[in-house]
């Protein structure tokens, strides 16, 4: 490689990539209005796919001529279409929803680590310390639950005096220990 090659750039690559990424840029924002709010959000692993498949079309759009920017703009539309789609289907058709999307996991419930769900997720109790730790917990005993949810990020539920709204964890997996694990407190006070 040449040193004097790597680190140049003429006028027709600078007048290229702009007129490329604005164009990019314009479309995006054009698909993102149709098809709303939804379209960069992260709630499914299909949300996050798409994405990262946006980022690398807009990358190889704008850095080279090959795809060209209307290539690229359909490409892109084609993606933002099969959003839609799976979108309507994990509304409309339920035992669909549950092939398409992953389920949430809960992997501490009531302070304690829920080894095979750990297993299963491919974490150790140190990857969900760290996320307490992130979140300010300070004991155990102040988690209610930590549950993997479908993007792979993890929420943190804090232990309060307030009874649980269970509808809230209907859609979890073994969402069942944090419903027994509660009564049971409950009961021996």
């Amino acid at each position: 490689m040449k040193w004097e090659n790597w680190l140049s750039i003429d006028w027709q690559q600078v007048l290229g990539i702009s007129l490329s990424a604005i164009g990019f840029y314009v479309g995006l924002m054009l698909f993102t209005r149709l098809m709303g709010l939804r379209s960069f959000s992260k709630l499914s692993s299909h949300d996050f796919a798409m994405t990262v498949g946006i980022g690398s079309i807009l990358a190889s759009t704008v850095l080279s001529d090959k795809p060209s920017l209307l290539q690229g703009l359909f490409a892109v539309a084609v993606l933002f279409l099969i959003q839609g789609v799976i979108s309507i289907i994990r509304r409309k058709i339920k035992p669909l929803k549950a092939l398409i999307d992953n389920q949430a996991i809960i992997l501490m419930a009531h302070g304690e680590y829920l080894e095979d769900n750990l297993k299963e997720a491919n974490l150790s109790t140190s990857d969900v310390q760290e996320v307490l730790r992130k979140n300010g917990i300070k004991a155990k005993t102040e988690v209610f639950a930590v549950i993997m949810e479908t993007t792979g990020d993890m929420s943190v539920i804090k232990s309060n005096d307030v009874e649980p709204d269970w509808s809230l964890f209907d859609d979890i997996r073994d969402s069942e220990l944090l419903l027994g694990a509660s009564k049971n407190s409950k009961s021996q006070v």
